[in-house]
């Protein structure tokens, strides 16, 4: 079996592939990977991750409160959505600035591997999955 698309470029990354993001997982469908670049501490208030997709791997639905995020798109082919709005396809340089309170989940595209940088503040509310159903229409 070959690499998937952009695989190379995800994969050798300049902020690094990190580990599979266990600690999310259920957040995904899909498998995905985590590399902390910033922990807030005291004095920062605002995380800061490389998050890497396999294929078709997506996060689902979610909000942010008291906060919001900002997505560098560093490599590969992906989507971001939100709620009422068409999906946007995303591509290296591409940035996403999400606001408190909007509705929105993110993710590779079927067939290319997908690496965005995470700059995020306050919490996520986690809600429904991305389904299959849904996701294979994209693109269409």
């Amino acid at each position: 079996m070959g690499m998937a698309k952009n695989e190379a470029a995800v994969k050798n990354d300049l902020f690094g592939f990190g580990e599979k993001n266990v600690a999310f997982a259920k957040y995904f469908i899909g498998d995905s990977y985590l590399n902390g670049l910033v922990a807030p501490d005291d004095n920062i208030d605002v995380n800061v991750a490389n998050v890497n997709f396999e294929p078709g791997c997506r996060n689902d639905w979610h909000i942010h409160h008291d906060g919001f995020q900002i997505l560098l798109v560093t490599a590969g082919e992906g989507w971001y959505q939100e709620e009422g709005k068409p999906a946007r396809k995303l591509h290296p340089g591409d940035v996403v600035a999400i606001h408190e309170g909007v509705k929105h989940w993110h993710g590779a595209t079927k067939d290319s591997c997908f690496s965005h940088i995470a700059i995020t503040k306050g919490t996520s509310e986690w809600l429904e999955k991305v389904d299959d159903e849904y996701y294979d229409q994209l693109g269409k």
